[in-house]
């Protein structure tokens, strides 16, 4: 008989952890009594981050006695208490591997639907003062699960479980688990999981990817689990290009075509993607990793990059110096996943200054494909000298039928002339996409400098655009993505302090740093690229949960531990990989962070 053992609550408090503050109510204690159990919460109860943790499917979290005396024989542990797995209900039996998604129980007054396994995150790592306890909680087949609440009712320590319903596709929770997190993602074993309906949305959007990437035969990794950033990956390596032109765009804007020398065609880029060059600039010296977003028409005869000269800038200035038609660069093949969505909604090109490039791609194409979409060009320049692409931009909107571009100039010169070179004084703002009428049922691809990301996507959000709809492309990285880490300082990625220039090199391409690497100091690459103040995502730390998959550009990595499930070929999991040495020559390490 299953019975319930103790009811744990807790509310959300700040920790310190590794000289930063989380806000997590992972810390949960037993309570005396009864407790009213309502749709989101038991009485007492909450959670500090509402994006992985708490909501109509993941009210309760339910753990097992069975799975304590595990752990304590696995850990060699005699602390445990109630509530050491974060889990709302301690229980007795109802065992991961028998229960099913779908079942229903009644407990006390209240009446509950299992709807997914756990998702471990580092949290619990933290409570378990145990960092790889993600990776250990989800491997072992005894994640624990969630609870729907079906019936608002009260609970209380002793109460018997009783079974009172069930799914009639029948998969247990230890399967669901292991269907997403496994390398083994069987395709009837995937429609049978989405035909159970108490399955949690997140979970089925889950299985949905992994069915789709079968059908459409996306190649390696887990598609469940990979965040957008990381749905394009391309073959580690870099192939030589030669420039065939050189154009001054603006005063600070240099673009540069390249071709294969040998006539070989070049990989089609999706309108938005970006290359990586590798810049030798010294005989023997460290190599420059730069990535610079493809400015021009697809094509497999040719790349165009556009780069921003700026007064400090290490590659640029080469870029302008040293570089001349007829020589040859290192140059990866397309990646990122700022691509040009297909389908019938209009579409926003939002771009400030350089941020230009990227949505100009996505122009091209639209005009190619003489796009019937309603288009909107909106961007933002200083003046006329500083507006690259100025001429491009009007020849390419006249093959456009529904298309449209509005353009403000912060510091307009003498010279320019308004409803000519530009249609308004000023910046970007919530006002101009009202007079210009942004549709909020746009999608919108956003990008430009680090200040105008920010309000953009504010006055986007004030519109009533869907943050779904919202495209972002920043140039010094990707988004972060740290769970529950409250009031860290944003801070400009930078080299190391106390680089001691032994090591292999790892260069983090998309923030231009690049730093050694020393397995004295770090335990990963996420490690590394947090001491640079690099842009990072990540959840589980342990190679679970995929958050950190990035792009793989060159060199090679160690896994340790082993993620649960490789990421695709071409990308890396940074959060438990090590970069491998080789000397001499010292290997050079790039990802598109």
């Amino acid at each position: 008989m299953a019975r319930l053992l103790s009811v744990n609550v807790g509310l959300p408090r700040d920790i310190a952890w590794r000289g930063r503050t989380v806000h997590t109510a992972v810390w949960k204690d037993p309570v005396q009594g009864r407790r009213m159990v309502r749709r989101l919460n038991i009485d007492g109860d909450g959670q500090g981050d509402l994006g992985g943790h708490g909501g109509e499917q993941r009210a309760v979290f339910v753990y097992q006695i069975e799975s304590y005396r595990y752990w304590q024989e696995q850990l060699k542990r005699t602390d445990f208490v109630p509530g050491q797995f974060g889990e709302n209900f301690t229980i007795e039996g109802l065992p991961d591997d028998a229960v099913c998604i779908g079942d229903r129980y009644q407990i006390g007054s209240a009446l509950f639907e299992v709807t997914q396994p756990r998702v471990t995150c580092y949290r619990v790592g933290i409570r378990m003062n145990e960092p790889r306890m993600p990776a250990l909680l989800t491997s072992s087949g005894r994640p624990g699960f969630y609870f729907r609440v079906l019936q608002e009712g009260e609970v209380g320590a002793g109460d018997e479980i009783v079974k009172v319903g069930e799914a009639e596709e029948r998969m247990t929770v230890a399967e669901i688990n292991a269907l997403l997190y496994s390398p083994h993602h069987a395709r009837d074993r995937l429609e049978r999981a989405l035909r159970i309906e108490a399955l949690s949305p997140g979970w089925r959007s889950s299985f949905e990817a992994l069915l789709q990437s079968q059908t459409t035969a996306a190649g390696s990794g887990n598609a469940g689990l990979a965040p957008a950033a990381a749905a394009h990956p391309v073959a580690p390596g870099f192939r030589p290009l030669a420039v065939a032109a050189i154009d001054q765009e603006s005063a600070d804007v240099l673009s540069l075509t390249m071709q294969s020398p040998d006539g070989q065609p070049l990989q089609t880029a999706l309108p938005g993607q970006y290359v990586v060059l590798r810049l030798q600039r010294t005989a023997g010296g460290a190599p420059l990793f730069r990535s610079y977003s493809l400015s021009g028409p697809v094509s497999t005869e040719r790349y165009r990059i556009s780069v921003k000269i700026e007064p400090n800038g290490v590659a640029g200035t080469y870029l302008r110096e040293h570089v001349q038609v007829g020589d040859v660069l290192d140059v990866s093949s397309p990646r990122g996943s700022f691509i040009l969505q297909a389908g019938e909604r209009p579409v926003v090109l939002l771009s400030a200054g350089i941020g230009a490039t990227p949505v100009l791609a996505m122009l091209h194409a639209l005009a190619a494909a003489r796009s019937t979409r309603q288009l909107l060009w909106l961007h933002g320049a200083r003046d006329r000298q500083h507006h690259p692409f100025a001429a491009e931009v009007r020849r390419l909107m006249l093959a456009l039928t529904r298309g449209r571009s509005y353009v403000c100039y912060s510091r307009p010169g003498s010279r320019d002339k308004m409803c000519e070179d530009f249609d308004a004084t000023g910046h970007l703002s919530r006002s101009v996409f009202d007079e210009v009428g942004v549709p909020r049922e746009a999608d919108v691809y956003l990008c430009g400098p680090t200040r105008f990301m920010p309000e953009m996507k504010v006055a986007l959000a004030s519109l009533g655009v869907a943050p779904e709809r919202i495209h972002v492309e920043i140039f010094n990285g990707s988004e972060s993505m740290t769970p529950g880490v409250v009031r860290a300082a944003t801070r400009a990625p930078h080299p190391l302090k106390d680089d001691t220039n032994t090591g292999p090199l790892v260069s983090f391409a998309r923030s231009g740093i690049a730093a050694h690497w020393k397995a004295s100091a770090y335990q990963s690459i996420l490690e590394l690229a947090e001491a640079c103040d690099v842009p990072v995502r990540w959840s589980c730390r342990t190679g679970v949960c995929h958050n950190c998959e990035s792009g793989l550009v060159s060199g090679a990595v160690v896994y340790g531990p082993e993620p649960l499930d490789k990421p695709a070929d071409g990308n890396l999991l940074v959060c438990c990989s090590q970069p491998i040495g080789v000397s001499p020559p010292s290997p050079r390490y790039s990802r598109h962070a």
